[in-house]
């Protein structure tokens, strides 16, 4: 999918890519990291094949990444989950836009914890987000940095159906994690890092495809329902 020649942004390459059913649009749209020499931005296309795209190139500007697009226009615009990068941390955030080109109203939604949280001073977007009857289900990544190096887990949040930057609820545990050897050792140690899903028939029965040290790609289930009734038995 990379095209340099044409969208210099992608010259050292795309990676993370996340996908969404737009109804409205009758098209996927596919969220992705382009990387260049200014470091990683978030570019945009549209396709409804996978064989041809409209590219939009880059709609937010490096450093950022761990972006997705929600499935429908929120108070008539869309809207955009994504992650910034400072020098000291990087929070999830939310903008919005009319077009799917200019983006604005940009909103802070989830903070990465300080001290020896699992999810402390950097998280990001895993897969796109789920719609259910009680919030959007966000599954995210946090990096814990130690003597050893870093340690990728996932969370939860849940946050509200018609304004999406309020957040109801979130995990103050991990709810997995690198264990089994081939996610424990490869290129990058210690990490599980999705960015897609699909969800069964059923509406409950959640395939989770990831990462696992950044060698191999894996396969989890779970179960939406059993997510939430986590969420719900937070404080």
């Amino acid at each position: 999918m990379s095209d340099p020649e044409n969208y210099p942004d992608e010259l050292w390459g795309v990676e993370d890519p996340r996908i969404t059913y737009v109804p409205e649009l009758e098209q996927y749209a596919i969220v992705y990291t382009a990387y260049a020499s200014g470091g990683p931005g978030v570019a945009l296309a549209l396709t409804k094949d996978f064989i041809s795209f409209e590219r939009f190139g880059v709609i937010m500007q490096p450093e950022d990444k761990d972006a997705a697009l929600l499935p429908r226009r929120i108070n008539g615009q869309w809207a955009l989950l994504h992650r910034p990068v400072s020098s000291t941390s990087a929070h999830m955030w939310i903008s919005y836009s009319t077009d799917l080109r200019n983006w604005g109203n940009h909103k802070k939604i989830l903070e990465a914890r300080l001290g020896g949280w699992w999810d402390a001073n950097k998280i990001g977007l895993s897969p796109p987000p789920i719609e259910t009857s009680q919030g959007w289900l966000v599954i995210y990544h946090g990096v814990k940095h130690n003597g050893a190096g870093v340690l990728y887990r996932l969370g939860l949040a849940l946050f509200a159906l018609d304004e999406p930057e309020l957040c109801l609820k979130r995990s103050d545990e991990w709810v997995f994690g690198p264990e089994e050897p081939y996610e424990m050792h490869g290129d990058v140690d210690k990490v599980v890092f999705p960015c897609g899903y699909t969800l069964a028939p059923d509406g409950d029965t959640l395939r989770i495809y990831y990462g696992a040290a950044d060698t191999s790609i894996a396969m989890a289930t779970g179960s939406v329902q059993a997510m939430l009734e986590s969420l719900n038995k937070q404080k």
